[in-house]
């Protein structure tokens, strides 16, 4: 157990942001009263950890800066609570593939210089479960990358967490990508770009597995940054998807917001985004290469998550399952008893699905 609770965390994850990133998410913002202790304490260690980005930036210049990306990234795609979680785990088993790590997704501006020292510090204070589920929870365990590009580039989704007003704002430029200029777009797939080259070298992996559930609105910018990416596509039962999405958003947001957000308002904009989302997604898929987008529902996964795991791997022609096959084998028995969140449909959540989510229900091939 970590020293510190996550729903009392004194600061929020803006403290591993570089300067010019915290400027540039705060710039233009109101605090809210009640919220201005947690504000200005994670401003001082910002600036203060933020004195080591040049030597982070002379590392990655000498090292990294000049590597060319040799095989385009598997992307892991769905709405949050989908599942992916799991799928990243199971595939980050094989060895070929390199991922953001937990540490890096709060400090990845401190990931070439000082990676020994904070990392040991980050393990003492951080709790062995997401607060959300059961999930473990550990410094080098694979994460999604969005935390940690909301730490390196002030054009991040995540922007929501700490002003939720300006949630549908931030789902408009940066996680649908319509109102981003083309600068900000180019400063995005630089970081990006970045994030993936010292998340190989960290990992020492070949190729990168990503598990980001924003990025399933970016399928045409990420198809011009590796054109022949492969995607996993999750499907889940929207009934789930909403109370898990509501409960993990709800928890989540209460330690790092910075101004005052209603748990109505935050359901409101969880039903807009997972329809903004779906219809994107559905838009765009077509975009991508046949033979390099599967579409998997979640429950099938869960079922027989080895079998499952060799036809994504034979369905998208990425090599290597048999040579993975022992650890992901190892790592799926220690899941076994895991026990999950358990659901009990309200009325309310039976309603609320059914008038906003009804396409999905229907596409899916999920019961009313």
């Amino acid at each position: 157990m970590g020293l510190l609770e996550f729903s009392k965390l004194p600061i929020n994850t803006l403290v591993g942001a570089d300067w010019k990133t915290f400027k540039g998410v705060t710039e233009g913002r109101i605090v809210d009263k009640g919220y201005k202790q947690k504000y200005y304490l994670t401003k001082s260690v910002c600036r203060l950890l933020s004195l080591l980005q040049s030597f982070e930036d002379r590392k990655y210049k000498k090292l990294l800066a000049d590597k060319k990306i040799e095989n385009d990234p598997v992307f892991i795609l769905g709405h949050w609570r989908s599942g992916t979680t799991f799928v990243h785990n199971v595939f980050s088993c094989d060895k070929q593939f390199g991922y953001n790590t937990t540490y890096q997704t709060v400090f990845p501006n401190l990931m070439l210089f000082g990676q020994s020292f904070f990392k040991k510090q980050t393990s003492l204070l951080m709790p062995d479960k997401r607060p959300t589920d059961n999930m473990e929870l550990k410094v080098d365990l694979p994460q999604e990358e969005e935390f940690a590009l909301s730490n390196m580039i002030p054009y991040s989704f995540y922007n929501f967490w700490f002003f939720p007003k300006y949630w549908q704002e931030y789902s408009k430029k940066y996680l649908l990508f319509e109102d981003i200029t083309p600068k900000e777009l180019e400063a995005f797939k630089s970081v990006f770009e970045r994030l993936i080259k010292v998340s190989l070298w960290n990992t020492k992996g070949s190729r990168f597995l990503s598990k980001n559930p924003p990025h399933t609105g970016r399928i045409p910018q990420l198809l011009e940054m590796f054109p022949n990416a492969k995607f996993i596509y999750l499907m889940r039962n929207p009934y789930t998807v909403f109370e898990s999405t509501r409960s993990f958003f709800t928890n989540t947001i209460q330690p790092l917001k910075l101004e005052d957000f209603s748990n109505q308002e935050i359901q409101d904009n969880i039903v807009k985004t997972y329809r903004d989302l779906y219809f994107k997604y559905e838009k765009d898929k077509n975009l991508i290469p046949e033979g390099n987008l599967i579409e998997v529902k979640f429950e099938d996964f869960e079922k027989n998550a080895l079998e499952m795991t060799k036809n994504i791997y034979e369905s998208l022609s990425i090599p290597g399952f048999e040579n993975a096959r022992p650890a992901i084998e190892a790592y799926l028995d220690t899941k076994k008893g895991y026990k999950k969140n358990q659901y009990k449909y309200e009325e309310e959540t039976v309603r609320i699905v059914e008038n906003n989510w009804d396409f999905a229900l229907k596409d899916w091939g999920y019961e009313l």
